[in-house]
C-alpha cells in the first residue's frame, strides 16, 4: 500500500472538512439539499474525495432500509457523513453510490 495523496479541487465553492479543511466536494456535485443527518441539515453529493469508508451496515432510516457505510475525512479521521450502497425501496434507489455530507461537519474552503 503506497502513500495516500489528497485531491485538491478547483472552483468557486469547495466544501471541506470543518476540522482540518481537507477538500471533500464542490457545489456542482450536490444532488439535493433536502436531507437530514445526525447533526441536522445534510446534502446529497454525487462525488466526494479524500475520504475513507467504514464497513457496510444495514440501517433503518426515515426513508426506509438502506445499506450504508460511514465516511471519514482522510486528513483527520473525523466522520463527515455516509455513503449509500443499497436502497431496498425502489423510490430510494437514486441514492445508491451517492454520499451524504452533514452541513455541521463541513465548511466552505478556498
Amino acid at each position: 500500500m503506497g502513500l495516500a495523496y489528497n485531491t485538491y479541487l478547483t472552483g468557486p465553492n469547495i466544501y471541506g472538512c470543518k476540522n482540518c479543511r481537507s477538500h471533500l466536494s464542490n457545489y456542482d456535485d450536490i444532488v439535493s439539499r433536502n436531507f437530514r443527518g445526525q447533526h441536522g441539515k445534510a446534502y446529497l453529493f454525487n462525488n466526494v474525495v479524500n475520504i475513507t469508508t467504514e464497513e457496510p451496515t444495514e440501517r433503518n432510516m426515515t426513508t426506509g432500509r438502506h445499506v450504508v457505510r460511514d465516511i471519514k475525512c482522510r486528513g483527520c479521521g473525523e466522520t463527515v457523513g455516509w455513503k449509500y450502497d443499497k436502497a431496498f425501496e425502489k423510490s430510494e434507489q437514486y441514492k445508491e453510490n451517492k454520499f451524504i455530507l452533514e452541513a455541521e461537519l463541513i465548511c466552505e474552503v478556498e
